[in-house]
């Protein structure tokens, strides 16, 4: 199998907030944009913003509980990132670990995001590698 291309697609109810939070909040590109959705550079991999128009999601009743993975990009000061958010109205949840530093926000929509430091991912790469030796 010879892969062309990795991205992740979210399908949203918010679209046009959905679509600003991510080109003016988070500052990435739009590849492409119509009506239905809008398509990012998120690094390198794809982001797809689409507007959800299924009747299954659409007949999601108040009280379910929505299921979510997270968005996370790995960055050199998680707390300077999160200070931006912040600057932006973004309601961010920072945390520090003895794993690494995260800061954890909403989109417009309810999706999950996260910062994550990359010296702490490297570190833990590093470590698994020399236990499996």
């Amino acid at each position: 199998m010879k892969v062309k291309r990795v991205g992740q697609i979210l399908y949203v109810i918010k679209y046009e907030e959905c679509v600003t939070f991510y080109k003016t909040t988070l500052g990435l590109n739009i590849l492409f944009q119509n009506k239905e959705l809008a398509c990012f550079d998120l690094y390198g991999t794809y982001l797809m913003i689409e507007k959800d128009d299924s009747v299954a999601y659409q007949n999601i009743k108040d009280d379910h509980k929505k299921i979510f993975g997270c968005i996370r990009v790995n960055v050199t000061h998680v707390k300077t990132m999160a200070n931006e958010l912040k600057s932006k109205n973004v309601e961010v949840d920072y945390q520090e670990h003895n794993w690494g530093t995260v800061a954890k926000f909403f989109d417009p929509d309810g999706n999950l995001l996260a910062f994550k430091d990359e010296e702490s991912f490297e570190k833990q790469i590093k470590e698994y590698s020399l236990k499996r030796k």
